[in-house]
């Protein structure tokens, strides 16, 4: 029998790319990422590895020195990354996120300054929307940019950084009042920011402090920070396209490509989940024979293999669409919210299967139990996906009376 998640029509370079990072995660990734994890620890020997294989140049256009790939093999190999370790797939989405931001918006000048290093691995990057106060309400952003001559001033506080500490290249989406009088929309009033910074903690430039890393439940490993700015002075060269007022529209399209990617890194964990699951039913015997003899045993393995594979497809579909060119919020949106649904089920059934050892820090089960809650709310809450899935089924099927 096959492997569940099988993708077909994939070309002969997606197939090898995607065997060989599939390789890496089996003999670098897992045998390590419970320890590492538990450790809290920086993932350092994986990252160089990835960085090797040239998975931060994935979908940086060849003139940059990337691969030129799709987001399709992208979201695939976030997938087989995920399987190994979460985090690991939230190191190398943030940065494409801003790669492809760069490649979508940026100018000339942006592009040939920022991607090449990108693409090397030189240049992590990180992006900022939420704050502390914000949760979903992106319009009520109160960071702001002040123009000062020919420069912008930076004040304000930014929360739940992915790289924030590691990252060199920060996209920070703020209001910028400046150009937009009084009474114009929140989102076009928005303009997003590209800071370079020295990676660490503390005062990582004039005007720029990264206080430390956040303690989470799970999602451990790469660091999540705050970014507070106080007086940070940037050229107005570091406006993201070279005009303001429109980050808002920059952001929100790497945000959709970021949900197909949460998309991708819940149907790797729920695959792992499953696996661990199926192999331990064979493994554990009560009443003379293995567990995954028991019909309630095998209807729960039906049930997950199914999830499995129903939010591969949506995945799938979702960053084909994308690619062809077309709108896919309605499909990204559906992807999303699917998958993470359906982790956190396979996850939570695989732990049942489990018993009281899934219970125990010697069994990975107990590290995903902990990662897939964030997949719930990262990119954009279940709610939110719901939002904007009624409102594009709306649009799609107007009733005409």
């Amino acid at each position: 029998m096959a492997r569940l998640a099988q993708t077909h029509g994939l070309t002969d370079v997606q197939q090898e790319i995607l065997s060989t990072v599939r390789d890496f995660v089996d003999k670098e990734i897992i045998p390590v990422a419970t320890e590492l994890e538990h450790r809290d620890e920086y993932p350092q020997a994986i990252v160089d590895g990835l960085k090797e294989l040239g998975l931060f140049g994935l979908m940086i256009p060849e003139e940059y020195g990337g691969l030129g790939e799709s987001l399709l093999t992208y979201a695939l190999c976030v997938e087989e990354i995920a399987r190994g370790w979460m985090s690991v797939s939230g190191i190398i989405n943030t940065h494409f996120i801003v790669a492809y931001m760069l490649k979508q918006h940026g100018t000339r000048e942006q592009k040939e300054h920022f991607l090449p290093r990108m693409a090397a691995g030189d240049i992590r990057g990180a992006f900022s929307m939420s704050e502390p106060a914000l949760g979903s309400d992106v319009s009520a952003i109160t960071s702001k940019a002040v123009k000062d001559g020919d420069e912008y001033v930076l004040n304000g506080q930014k929360m739940w950084l992915t790289n924030g500490g590691t990252s060199s290249l920060v996209a920070v989406l703020v209001r910028s009042d400046e150009g937009h009088p009084e009474g114009t929309a929140p989102h076009k009033s928005m303009t997003t920011f590209l800071i370079e910074k020295e990676p660490g903690f503390g005062e990582v430039r004039p005007g720029l402090t990264i206080p430390g890393k956040i303690d989470k439940m799970g999602y451990k490993g790469v660091d999540t920070t705050e970014l507070i700015m106080d007086g940070l002075r940037l050229p107005a060269d570091r406006v993201l396209g070279g005009v303001t007022g429109r980050g808002f529209y920059q952001m929100m399209d790497g945000v959709e490509v970021g949900r197909v990617n949460v998309a991708a890194r819940g149907c790797g964990v729920a695959q792992r989940a499953f696996e661990l699951g199926v192999q331990y039913a064979q493994q554990r015997h009560t009443f003379g024979k293995p567990i995954a003899q028991h019909q309630a045993i095998q209807f729960k393995l039906a049930e997950m293999a199914t999830k499995v594979e129903a939010a591969h497809a949506m995945m799938v579909n979702a960053a084909r669409k994308k690619d062809s060119g077309e709108r896919n919020d309605l499909e990204a949106g559906m992807a999303k919210y699917l998958a993470s649904e359906y982790c956190k089920e396979v996850v939570e059934d695989a732990f049942r299967i489990h018993g009281g050892y899934g219970f125990s820090k010697e069994y990975e089960i107990e590290r995903l139990y902990r990662e897939a809650p964030m997949l719930l709310i990262g990119e954009g809450t279940a709610e939110i996906q719901k939002m904007i899935i009624g409102r594009r089924l709306l649009e799609e099927y107007r009733f005409q009376g």
